[in-house]
């Protein structure tokens, strides 16, 4: 079962949109010549529903894009957003939209379709990279197969918006690949220093990375998905999950720095009095200071820290 994060309604976003499209009518019935071609000039409207994507369209399309995130700020639970007038209007001008897919983002399909546009591109990752809905896992990003993909179909729907640029975008998404090298690097780095290092989780978020990493995840699936779904684990994974910090059977935590309760933070409070040093992730990227490239590789950095030097590293 994956997420369905607790976004407002259906009912009230649609609601939002509906008074979207009766601005829009009052505007084009009202004689109004002042309104603006999406992504008008020579610059390209895109919206991100995710900050780490939006980073990627940023790096990719350079000065001919200007794009905003939807989801950006590190110290908000990401299933708590409310789309806004506002938001619902940047989507709807949008030329190129960039979304996750799997369920965690589904607000921006019920814009999209209360605000159709032929001149909309939408990658939706999870069609892109042809995974089924029942893939169990939502945090794409944190595979390091990701983001080249993501990127060269950017590339792609800006050069088919804007031809003229289409080189110019072409190596840009070239020099974002060439830019994760050192994250890769680092992976594999630590698979071979550290292969099957047995860590704990408590949800799924970093489990691609960790998988990358040849990280051992003693967590059990179920455990993880219960807290990532907002359900209350069974008892018997939770004292599983204790015995891991109790009995010192790993060497890591990894929390969701975002998204906590009263369970995972105990886990955190556990960890801290076995001295297992605990590694913070996040669901949107940190900002300011970070680009995607340089956020993955400091997350990297903090578990190799952990491993070798008993380092927590709760936040970024």
């Amino acid at each position: 079962m994956v997420r369905r994060p607790s976004w407002r309604p259906v009912a009230a976003l649609l609601a939002v949109v509906a008074a979207v499209l009766a601005t829009t009518a009052v505007l084009a019935f009202g004689g109004s010549s002042s309104a603006a071609t999406p992504g008008g000039g020579d610059v390209i409207s895109a919206v991100a529903a995710e900050n780490q994507y939006a980073d990627v369209i940023a790096q990719v399309g350079g000065r001919y894009v200007r794009v905003a995130a939807l989801l950006s700020n590190p110290g908000t639970d990401p299933h708590t957003f409310e789309a806004s007038i506002a938001v619902a209007r940047q989507v709807g001008d949008a030329r190129l939209v960039v979304q996750n897919g799997l369920g965690y983002d589904t607000f921006m399909n019920t814009i999209e379709d209360a605000t159709p546009s032929g001149a909309r591109t939408v990658i939706d990752v999870q069609r892109l990279l042809k995974l089924p809905d029942s893939t169990p896992n939502p945090h794409l990003w944190y595979d390091p197969a990701t983001m080249p993909k993501v990127a060269e179909a950017i590339a792609r729907a800006l050069s088919a918006i804007q031809p003229a640029h289409a080189a110019y975008f072409k190596a840009n998404a070239m020099a974002f690949g060439e830019g994760l090298k050192k994250w890769t690097s680092a992976l594999a780095g630590f698979k071979a220093a550290h292969p099957d290092t047995p860590v704990a989780s408590t949800e799924p978020v970093a489990d691609y990375l960790l998988r990358a990493a040849g990280a051992d995840n003693r967590t059990p699936w179920t455990f993880q998905a219960d807290v990532m779904n907002g359900v209350d684990p069974s008892p018997q994974d939770v004292a599983t999950e204790r015995a891991l910090l109790e009995q010192r059977k790993v060497a890591a935590l990894v929390y969701n720095e975002q998204v906590t309760n009263p369970l995972t933070e105990s886990l955190v409070a556990l960890a801290r009095q076995q001295h297992i040093p605990v590694v913070a992730v996040y669901e949107t990227m940190p900002e300011p200071g970070y680009d995607y490239q340089s956020w993955m590789l400091a997350e990297t950095a903090a578990l190799r820290q952990a491993v070798e030097h008993h380092v927590s590293a709760e936040r970024l």
